[in-house]
């Protein structure tokens, strides 16, 4: 007897189950099953596919109406920071921009006055609170990013806050070292500094999958980038890269000869360095989001990305600066009015291809899979990139189990 049937199911999306990630035009290659149905035991997917009634269960959900998927993956986030920035609002709103904001002692070193401020308790329970909204909002696998403490104390509380988390919910999370994430200002130099996030590698491989670095214009440069990135892989790390946000100075190039797991932001990316993307596995994470907080006009080029038969993946970005949503949905709306990407290419960019910028196995529901699914408010998997700043999940599955059901009656 199977554990659980998701019957009569409006539109069933199958994201392509691929050990490399979906590039160029592949992104757009989605099976969408009409009238579907999705059969798990154990945990696992048993079958998902056309409609059948060959398979009996202890439990029967009746999806008329709506769209199952595989749970959403976040493939960047800044989950773990203290305190807030609302205040930079109106600095924004008289044109300051991101770096004027940095030199006034604003922006990230604020999130690390305050992070540093905090005990580990305390960054738990406000992580925990931002972490069960995005669970709320359909996702399961999440990449959370240190990068406020910058200092060993401060770093290892922020990944050792990370852990705790996904022990506690049994997520699939990783773990990402972002100690060169801001200069602090009682550093010597930038070249100091970078020293002694590089002397912290070790330890901190404990409590982390991945190593990243902000490269830009006043934090590290592109020589800085390539000497942490190359000392991260000496011990064991996989690398990403915070790359061409800015100005192009060369980042998104950098994590391809470096063959980083993910390049992320990418908004000033060189044509040159895009046209590199046909021949690497390097996933470009673009971040619409943030753009769309900034106000900002110019977004990644996730279309010339694409032409050039590269690797895309959408995600949040949540930070309290520079991107302050962690509804993922929000974002798959922005990048479908903003990005110009088709539903298809937006969901296999917050699944499949997500998973792999993060190298997590999750973002499809095949046979043998884990059943972790979505039940979406949805009478097509276009709506949801469609009608935007509201939450479309109807019940979120994990391990074949139901965690999230959200039943919007008035009590």
């Amino acid at each position: 007897m199977n554990d659980l049937v998701i019957q009569n199911i409006k539109e069933l999306v199958l994201p392509k189950k691929t050990d490399k990630p979906l590039k160029g035009k592949a992104l757009d290659e989605l099976e969408i099953v009409e009238n579907g149905t999705v059969v798990v035991k154990d945990g696992k997917i048993v079958y998902a596919g056309p409609h059948t009634e060959e398979y009996e269960a202890e439990e029967t959900i009746d999806a008329t109406g709506k769209v199952v998927s595989p749970s959403l993956v976040d493939a960047h986030t800044h989950l773990i920071h203290g305190g807030s920035r609302e205040h930079e609002m109106s600095l924004k709103r008289q044109g300051a921009s991101y770096l004027e904001i940095l030199e006034q002692g604003g922006g990230i070193l604020s999130t690390v006055e305050s992070t540093r401020k905090a005990s580990e308790d305390e960054l738990f329970e406000k992580a925990e609170h931002d972490l069960l909204t995005m669970i709320h909002h359909g996702v399961l696998a999440v990449e959370s990013k240190s990068g406020y403490g910058l200092d060993k104390e401060n770093e290892l509380k922020q990944l050792k806050v990370s852990n705790r988390l996904a022990e506690k919910y049994n997520l699939d999370m990783r773990h990402t070292f972002l100690g060169p994430h801001a200069v602090p200002k009682d550093a010597e130099s930038n070249e100091a500094f970078l020293e002694e996030m590089i002397n912290l590698l070790p330890e901190v491989k404990e409590y982390a999958d991945f190593a990243d670095i902000f490269c830009e214009t006043g934090v590290f440069s592109i020589e800085e980038s390539k000497r942490y990135m190359q000392e991260a892989k000496k011990h064991g790390f996989d690398v990403k890269i915070h790359a061409d946000e800015i100005d192009p100075l060369g980042g998104l190039g950098l994590a391809i000869d470096e063959d980083a797991i993910s390049a992320d932001h990418l908004v000033a990316s060189s044509d040159e360095d895009k046209k590199k993307l046909k021949d690497s596995e390097t996933v470009a994470v673009l971040l619409p989001g943030t753009t769309f907080y900034l106000g900002k006009e110019e977004y990644a080029d996730a279309r010339g990305m694409l032409e050039n038969d590269g690797a895309i993946a959408i995600a949040t970005d949540y930070n309290p600066g520079s991107c302050v949503t962690n509804n993922l949905q929000m974002v798959m709306a922005i990048a479908a009015l903003k990005l110009k990407l088709s539903p298809n290419e937006i969901w296999n960019a917050v699944t499949v291809n997500a998973a792999k910028a993060i190298n997590v196995d999750a973002g499809t529901i095949n046979e043998g899979d884990k059943a972790n699914i979505v039940l979406w408010n949805a009478p097509n998997h276009e709506f949801v990139t469609y009608k935007y700043g509201v939450n479309h999940v109807d019940k979120v599955i994990k391990d074949g189990k139901v965690i999230v059901d959200r039943d919007l009656s008035l009590k």
